[in-house]
């Protein structure tokens, strides 16, 4: 078979596109800003903590978070608290990156989100047992912190402590470590609880009964209360992925 005969048998294929690690990285992190879990204003974590989290070199981060810097995302600031601070949310590359960081594990991601469930609600009600007097007012110095909250930073932050001092109550450091690394591998790489403004109210509900039934030893119902709120994430997850998916490809 001739040269040109050959070029004809793979006339109208296109390269297969590989991405590189730069590319992923850049996706989990518009997927991340679209989750929620950095919002508008916050500074990104510095760029050897993003690679530790993502397990990537430190020169792929830089790759990644440039190329968010150059189509509009993200911002440099200067100073003593510069860094690059996320510029603006949803906008019309992240339904792309969203598809292609959640849709590939979405099975995995809903059996994990399962799992996550049941391990809260494990460390909900071993909380509610164990639960001592230095505990109690960790807990409700947590609860109070996350009450007074109002930045969507703020809001996330505070939440994580809340759930961090339940899961000290629990006296068992392997169910927590093992919660953290499910959120990680659930999410876009990051070990942040996606933060959803439209569940406000309903996670603050929660984020009370869970501390109360935790604090009044009600074991049997902080585990339902727990189970039940931890559904949340998976909640979020979802709408984003649908929105992703109701949305035409960036380069249509």
């Amino acid at each position: 078979m001739g040269q040109g005969q050959r070029r004809a048998g793979h006339a109208g294929l296109e390269p297969v596109r590989v991405p590189s690690a730069a590319d992923e990285v850049a996706d989990r992190l518009l997927t991340a800003i679209a989750l929620g879990e950095f919002s508008v204003g916050e500074r990104l974590p510095p760029e050897r903590e993003l690679a530790e989290q993502l397990g990537v070199s430190r020169p792929t981060v830089r790759i990644a978070v440039g190329r968010l810097r150059e189509i509009g995302c993200l911002e440099v600031v200067r100073g003593r608290s510069g860094g690059h601070y996320v510029r603006t949310g949803w906008r019309a590359e992240s339904a792309d990156a969203v598809r292609r960081t959640l849709m590939p594990k979405w099975e995995r991601v809903h059996t994990l989100q399962d799992t996550r469930c049941l391990i809260e609600s494990l460390i909900a009600r071993t909380a509610a047992e164990r639960c001592g007097a230095d505990e109690a007012t960790d807990i409700r110095t947590a609860l109070a912190a996350y009450e007074s909250a109002s930045e969507p930073a703020e809001v996330r932050s505070t939440s994580a402590g809340l759930h961090e001092a339940i899961a000290r109550a629990a006296h068992n450091e392997p169910l927590a470590v093992y919660s953290r690394q499910l959120l990680q591998e659930i999410t876009a790489g990051f070990p942040i609880e996606p933060y959803s403004g439209n569940l406000t109210e309903r996670s603050l509900a929660e984020h009370r009964a869970l501390a109360e039934a935790v604090l009044a030893g009600e074991a049997e119902r902080a585990a339902r209360i727990a189970r039940e709120h931890f559904t949340i994430t998976g909640e979020n997850l979802r709408a984003i992925l649908e929105r992703s998916t109701a949305e035409p490809d960036s380069a249509s």
